[in-house]
């Protein structure tokens, strides 16, 4: 069952879907017409579930299921990562590589890089600890709201900012 994102509890899951380049105008409307059909008939032990979406930026698909209600089995679950599948072929994307970041540059645009090339943009201090980077492991709506996008030093990322000694 679909409802307004904001109406979702703070505690609701929440699945973010990168992706390694803007979605264009045509492409949103096409996946945000079948995330509607999606969500609307999605069920778990054949209850319905209550879900919303997200299209933030042109470059990530949110997801979120309020488990007060009803929680996702494995077959559901694997019903929205089928769903995504048929998104990065249909539409020549990368949704499902977690090995990525994605992060603002200077100018605030938004870049995809992989987390080596991350890493060695890190070492040559091209990125900083204050680098604006997407948290995509957050795990429920309030932390989506909180700590998704953050400066490096408060998220996982803060790793590869450390001094060795």
């Amino acid at each position: 069952m679909l409802v307004s994102f904001e109406s979702l509890p703070k505690n609701s899951r929440i699945w973010i879907f990168p992706s390694s380049k803007e979605i264009d105008f045509r492409t949103k409307m096409k996946i945000r017409e079948r995330l509607v059909k999606f969500i609307s008939d999605w069920t778990s032990h054949n209850k319905k579930i209550q879900a919303s979406f997200e299209l933030p930026y042109n470059r990530f698909i949110v997801i979120a299921l309020n488990q007060n209600l009803q929680n996702a089995s494995g077959c559901s679950i694997d019903a929205l990562m089928n769903l995504i599948q048929i998104f990065e072929k249909e539409f020549n994307l990368i949704l499902l590589d977690r090995m990525n970041v994605l992060f603002r540059d200077k100018t605030k645009k938004i870049e995809y890089l992989t987390l080596k090339d991350f890493i060695k943009m890190v070492k040559s201090k091209s990125i900083n600890s204050k680098t604006i980077v997407f948290n995509n492991l957050v795990v429920n709506k309030e932390e989506y709201m909180k700590s998704w996008e953050v400066p490096a030093l408060n998220s996982w990322h803060s790793r590869y900012f450390k001094v060795k000694k």
